[in-house]
């Protein structure tokens, strides 16, 4: 699709990732992504069943979640160890609210996914902190 100028328009997609992600923030409800994994994908392997995963994307679940226009990005905890998750937006089949399920499905494109050397890479450790972690609600 062109628009009027000549150009091709940016995708709809994570505009929408974005939105539904944030109304079910709003709401109590548990942001989930269910992604068609690839080579460009980067998920604990041990976890994907026939080619997909389904990952909580919720402000609980992660830490430094962003969702570009690109790809989404995060660390989470699986089995008590911090992992990296890169996650191109083209390979999100769906978004969608835990507890009721509503929300919107994508196609997956086949189009070239951006690699993750392509993310802004953390230069702090992903080990935990010896600490003990705090949740604190900001509204």
């Amino acid at each position: 699709m062109v628009d009027s100028a000549g150009a091709t328009p940016t995708s709809t997609r994570p505009y929408l990732i974005r939105a539904l992600h944030e109304w079910c923030s709003d709401n109590g409800l548990t942001p989930y992504i269910r992604v068609k994994v690839d080579d460009a994908t980067v998920v604990p392997q041990q976890f994907v069943q026939d080619g997909e995963i389904v990952l909580n994307i919720s402000w609980d679940a992660t830490t430094d979640l962003k969702i570009d226009q690109d790809y989404l990005s995060f660390k989470a905890r699986f089995s008590g160890a911090v992992k990296e998750i890169f996650v191109p937006v083209g390979r999100v089949e769906a978004i969608f609210a835990r507890e009721n399920g509503q929300g919107m499905a994508f196609p997956v494109t086949d189009a070239p996914s951006p690699s993750p050397s392509a993310a802004p890479r953390d230069t702090s450790s992903a080990e935990p902190s010896s600490r003990r972690p705090t949740l604190t609600r900001v509204k």
